[in-house]
This record gives C-alpha cells, sequence and structure tokens, in this order.
C-alpha cells in the first residue's frame, strides 16, 4: 500500500510543472477561452456534487425507512 502511494505521488507534477501546463492551456485555448472552459469545467463538478448528495441522500432515507 504504501509503495502504491509514493508512485501516486511520483507521477505528480511539480510547480514548474504547473506552470508550464498552465503556458501550453494558454496557448492552446487562448485568454478568451480559459474562463468559458472553467466555468464549463465548474458546472460539471458542481452537477457531479449534487449527483453524489442525491445518492447520498436516497441512502440514508432507504436506511431510516427500514428502521
Amino acid at each position: 500500500m504504501h509503495s502504491l502511494l509514493s508512485i501516486f505521488l511520483l507521477s505528480m507534477p511539480g510547480g514548474s510543472e504547473w506552470l508550464i501546463l498552465f503556458i501550453i492551456i494558454l496557448l492552446l485555448f487562448g485568454g478568451k477561452k480559459i474562463p468559458e472552459l472553467m466555468k464549463g469545467i465548474g458546472k460539471g463538478v458542481k452537477g457531479f456534487k449534487d449527483g453524489l448528495k442525491d445518492i447520498e441522500d436516497e441512502i440514508n432515507s432507504d436506511d431510516s425507512s427500514k428502521k
């Protein structure tokens, strides 16, 4: 388990790598498209969290109805 965690952490980009990724994204999409891209990602994450909350609420309601 410990070796799996260390492999995962080694594969994460560091500070300078994040900067290079950001510059590449900026060049590919341009300054005007990035806010739209982030807005879309935000909506996707919000939808995912709402779906998880709905599932959790459904599970909790099933557990309380069985008691």
